[in-house]
């Protein structure tokens, strides 16, 4: 596979000469973000946390998707936080797309360069901070764990978008492959975050519905992507957020590959009440 690379938000503000309109989408269905829209403006800060900013891509909205909180991190040199989550409920998945983040879990150090990844399982100790001398951007996903009598809690687990070989789909010539970060049959865990790679020309074949939530994140490239009855254009640095069931589909048109960073929610029965 050739280099990869992560698009992040643009930051800034758009001059006034600008048009109004663009890309984005807030359906019954479905949401797109653009990258472009991702300025200082809609920027959040979080407690306990130094010299940091945070886009918030999703978050837990009923009748809509549920499950799942998303942000892009951006830590300046010298910040990070000692108290980074407040849920002792919460798992989460750490993403790096530009820059160094030093980790700590458990008393233990770690460092994540540009592709790195790492899953932390919910009661862990973790902290972050930025020793580098330039800005790191990062993608934190939080799910609150949905623990099984019987299953222990999934293992802390560090690695990288370099160290995992993409697992091609069946009968697609390798055109279209994931990235899986975490075994699929290891049912302790109750989500993924893993990265999909589709080659220029290849296709979602069909219209994928299902009772799993998602959020895309695009890493590289662009596709048309079906969302529910629209064919939507997106872009590396665009978010889409999907519902339950919501029926999508993709065509990866080129010059260049499409990737994504992909977050779904798995192996567990559906609530009875609400």
């Amino acid at each position: 596979m050739t280099n990869p690379s992560y698009a992040t938000p643009p930051g800034g503000l758009p001059p006034q000469s600008q048009l109004l309109s663009g890309r984005a989408v807030f359906s019954n269905a479905y949401a797109v973000i653009p990258g472009d829209v991702m300025t200082d403006i809609v920027t959040s800060r979080l407690p306990f946390w130094n010299d940091a900013r945070f886009w918030v891509l999703a978050r837990p909205l009923s009748g809509f998707a549920e499950t799942f909180s998303q942000y892009v991190c951006e830590v300046m040199p010298g910040g990070g936080s000692d108290k980074p989550e407040t849920d002792p409920g919460a798992q989460a998945v750490l993403f790096i797309v530009d820059g160094t983040l030093s980790l700590t879990v458990d008393g233990a150090a770690h460092d994540l360069a540009t592709g790195g990844y790492a899953y932390l399982p919910p009661g862990c100790n973790w902290s972050v901070v930025n020793k580098s001398s330039a800005p790191v951007q990062f993608h934190w996903v939080r799910k609150a764990y949905e623990k099984v009598d019987g299953l222990g809690y999934p293992d802390l687990l560090i690695t990288s978008d370099a160290a995992i070989a993409p697992d091609p789909m069946p009968d697609t010539d390798g055109k279209w492959a994931t990235t899986r970060f975490i075994d699929p049959s290891d049912l302790r865990h109750d989500m993924q975050v893993n990265i999909v790679t589709l080659e220029p020309g290849a296709v979602i074949p069909f219209t994928e519905t299902h009772v799993m939530e998602h959020g895309l994140y695009v890493l590289e490239g662009k596709a048309v992507y079906r969302l529910n009855e629209d064919w939507v254009e997106v872009e590396a640095g665009d978010f889409m957020w999907l519902r339950a069931f919501c029926p999508q589909a993709c065509y990866a048109g080129g010059p260049g590959r499409f990737r994504y960073l992909l977050y779904k929610n798995i192996n567990r029965h559906m609530a009875l009440s609400i």
